[in-house]
């Protein structure tokens, strides 16, 4: 597990990703503990609800292209079980396939997404490499904390059973393998035995320290699926960790212990918003902003963050104002000196762009050219002297038609 004053390393499967090194000013305020580096950004329903996001198993890393000759074995491991069980396929597309080798308990026995389960665990490469070995590792089902091939299989499991899971990399690793054990786009084959299943700790039993190692084990699981490019997987985790950090408790914590669960929030929100980023959900990404800056509004990440969102919806001369902020925190930092100057340039483009089409809808196109004189000279240009004669003709005319009048 990555401690938080470090990169994440590797570690059992599923549980750490490898990071790369950031430049100098953006690793200032991304360290691993909120990793999303301050660079450009490629050209994140209701915020809190995942429902409407691609399944988890449809998400993130592209699948090694299937080979040919590859067929799962029909005997690993001996034929403890009898005559060798059927393969299942799990998701209907022939990447992830399980075969009983020992039968467990019953169906019944199976255990439920949100329990704790431990589970003996064998991963080998397509050459027989063994490459993890773990005799118990639990986990939390269903929450993604370990590769998304056990997470799907292990559900499947009955008590007792031992199976062997063969899986392509979308399912474990994918394009970036995890160095130096597993290669990129490597498949892999695990061989599972479910030891014990019990319901998950209450959270509100939990005392200071217990909480905080939970939500940071749900952090670290989450910035593993960001370097992995999951966002959607990374936004799951951080989501679990946020709620673990906001349960009612039904124990005192210490301040020491207060303090550190507000920082574990923070890092949880500013890379929740860096997640929400990439997927392009700006509106989530804002309000995970504000929820920093409501702690912390001298947060030099959520500052930046918050900036770049409202920039990517053209909102240029509110995230000028916000950008300068965080300069005036970190006056040296060249990230946000670049990302500044950009956004005063682009504001000032959108600004001649509307002060163009205000000319044309006043029918003013431009103000190189010269306005056109009228030649024809105005009603009101008529020496005075005329108009008042011909209204002291008109007068007349009126009186003498008057007297006529009354003489009839």
């Amino acid at each position: 597990m990555a401690s938080s004053g470090e990169e994440p390393r590797s570690g059992s499967p599923g549980r750490a990703g490898a990071g790369t090194e950031a430049a100098a000013d953006a690793a200032q305020l991304d360290t691993a503990e909120d990793f999303e580096v301050l660079e450009e950004e490629e050209e994140e329903e209701d915020e809190d609800d995942l429902s409407e996001l691609p399944p988890l198993e449809d998400v993130g890393r592209p699948a090694a292209p299937p080979r040919e000759d590859a067929q799962p074995p029909e005997r690993v491991g001996g034929d403890a079980a009898g005559d060798p069980q059927e393969w299942l396929d799990v998701l209907g597309n022939g990447l992830l396939k399980k075969k009983t080798l020992v039968p467990g308990q019953g169906v019944e026995s199976r255990p439920q997404k949100g329990q704790d389960v431990t589970i003996r665990l064998k991963a080998t490469l397509e050459d027989g490499t063994v490459v993890e070995e773990d005799p118990a590792l639990t986990f939390t089902l269903g929450d993604c904390d370990v590769l998304q091939a056990l997470d799907l299989c292990v559900q499947l499991l009955e008590m007792g059973e031992t199976a062997l899971i063969v899986s392509d990399a979308k399912y474990c690793y994918g394009a970036q393998g995890r160095s130096p054990e597993i290669p990129p786009n490597a498949s892999l084959t695990l061989e599972v035995e479910l030891l014990a299943a019990r319901d998950a700790p209450d959270l509100e039993l939990l005392s200071g320290k217990e909480k905080i190692q939970l939500a940071n084990r749900k952090r670290e699981r989450g910035n593993f699926f960001y370097q992995q490019a999951d966002y959607v997987l990374a936004i799951n985790s951080y989501d679990i960790a946020l709620r673990i950090v906001g349960s009612s408790s039904k124990v005192d914590f210490s301040p020491d212990e207060e303090a550190e669960l507000l920082d574990v929030k923070v890092k949880c929100l500013n890379n929740l918003a860096a997640s929400q980023l990439k997927l392009d959900h700006f509106k989530a990404a804002l309000k995970s902003c504000n929820l920093v800056l409501e702690h912390q509004p001298g947060n030099i990440k959520a500052l930046f963050r918050k900036g770049k969102v409202l920039a990517q919806q053209g909102e240029y001369r509110e995230a000028i104002p916000i950008l300068k902020a965080a300069l005036k925190l970190e006056p040296s930092n060249k990230t946000i000196h670049a990302e500044l100057s950009k956004l005063v340039k682009k504001h000032a483009d959108q600004r001649n762009v509307e002060t163009e089409m205000y000319r044309k809808m006043l029918g003013n196109p431009s103000t190189a050219s010269t306005p056109r004189k009228c030649k024809d000279k105005l009603p009101w240009s008529i020496p005075w002297k005329w108009l008042f004669g011909a209204t002291a003709i008109a007068l007349g005319g009126v009186a003498l038609s008057v007297v006529i009048a009354a003489r009839n």
